[in-house]
């Protein structure tokens, strides 16, 4: 075999040159927020059952989801679960051939973000509100 010296060159694409398109890190973070979703889940699962279970451990359950760490968990959860939505309507939107250019994927990405937060924002208003 011929000795070929191929110099020190990074492999294509390389991490510290290639940069991810707004698109997929919305997918991954589609991903991610899939699996968040379970905190808040098992988070409010724990106050329901504490609830039936006695005034003792519903006291300390309710304690835990009124504390700040109790909020900042419902409000990430809430947070995912509305981003996990607006990203799954995209995606049926994919699947119908819709928006699959780059600049309307781009586009849905950024709407998928602002969408997210301003419905969380709204949740989160309505919720101390009503």
């Amino acid at each position: 075999m011929a000795d070929v010296n191929r110099g020190n060159r990074p492999l294509s694409p390389h991490l510290q040159v290639y940069r991810l398109p707004i698109a997929a890190w919305t997918s991954i973070l589609t991903r991610i927020t899939g699996h968040a979703l379970v905190a808040g889940i098992v988070l409010i699962v724990w106050w329901l059952v504490a609830a039936v279970s006695g005034p003792g451990a519903f006291a300390v359950a309710d304690w835990v989801v009124r504390s700040w760490i109790g909020f900042i968990v419902l409000a990430g959860s809430a947070w995912a679960l509305w981003y996990h939505t607006l990203a799954g309507i995209r995606h049926l939107f994919y699947d119908a051939g819709i928006g699959l250019g780059i600049e309307e994927a781009r586009k849905s990405s950024w709407a998928i973000i602002a969408g997210s937060v301003a419905l969380t924002l709204l949740s989160l208003i309505l919720f101390f509100i009503g």
